[in-house]
């Protein structure tokens, strides 16, 4: 029989060893925890959200608000609440007085809405611009996507060009198409002193909607709106 002999160097090399190998595996921990971290933020923590520019609210006066109640808080940025899953819907499903259900988030079996006021509590009428803008898509879902406004009561839908055609879907609008993923980009004039502006901002899948196809199954879509006083090129011009 063999005998094995094991010296202090051996010892010392295999402590070393293990120490180099916790040492590792540490640090694979750390890295895979803040990559979760990370990916929460952009994931679950992608709420819709609705976000009144600092330098506009403070020179015009304007406020953003979800109901009377908070309308003297000075809120910059309003959260809806978030959805889980969204399996396809027809339009025809949702609630047809959708726009007066209640303030602030009044979510729906697959769909997104969300209401807000602006109101100019400033000395001067003034014009401003609102949009929404992608901020990270999975698997193209924002071809089938349906994004609905309602200002004041006036519904306008949008929508990506149709793949094939490359024309509009049905009673839309088509998405802009830039850098910049801003696929909404409305002004507003003549915004008058005590004037109050009513927003709802529905967001579903399209079941109807011939690019609503399997491969679309798992995909994610994360945006927010913008409301400021000048388009983001008009400031850029301006300041050269």
């Amino acid at each position: 029989m063999k005998e094995v002999v094991i010296t202090a160097d051996k010892i010392k090399k295999r402590k070393k060893f293990y120490k180099r190998t916790k040492l590792i595996v540490f640090i694979i921990l750390l890295i895979l925890i803040f990559s979760f971290i990370i990916l929460s933020i952009v994931y679950n923590g992608g709420r819709f959200t609705v976000t009144l520019d600092n330098n506009f609210a403070l020179k015009s006066g304007i406020i953003l608000y979800e109901t009377e109640e908070f309308q003297n808080d000075q809120t910059r940025k309003l959260y809806a609440e978030n959805i889980d899953f969204l399996d396809n819907i027809s339009i025809d499903w949702l609630p047809k007085d959708i726009d007066n259900e209640k303030d602030g988030s009044h979510n729906g079996e697959n769909y997104i809405a969300y209401t807000f006021y602006l109101e100019n509590k400033g000395e001067r009428n003034i014009n401003y611009w609102y949009s929404i803008i992608i901020d990270d898509v999975i698997k193209n879902v924002d071809e089938a996507v349906r994004v609905m406004i309602y200002l004041n009561g006036e519904k306008e839908i949008y929508a990506k060009v149709n793949s094939s055609t490359k024309e509009a879907e049905k009673d839309t609008k088509v998405f802009l198409d830039n850098k910049e993923k801003e696929i909404i980009l409305e002004q507003r004039k003549d915004f008058k002193p005590s004037d109050k502006d009513k927003f709802t901002v529905v967001i579903w899948l399209e079941g109807d909607d011939p690019d609503c196809v399997d491969a679309l199954i798992g995909g994610e879509i994360k945006m927010h709106m913008e409301i400021r006083e000048e388009h983001k090129e008009q400031e850029g011009v301006k300041n050269e």
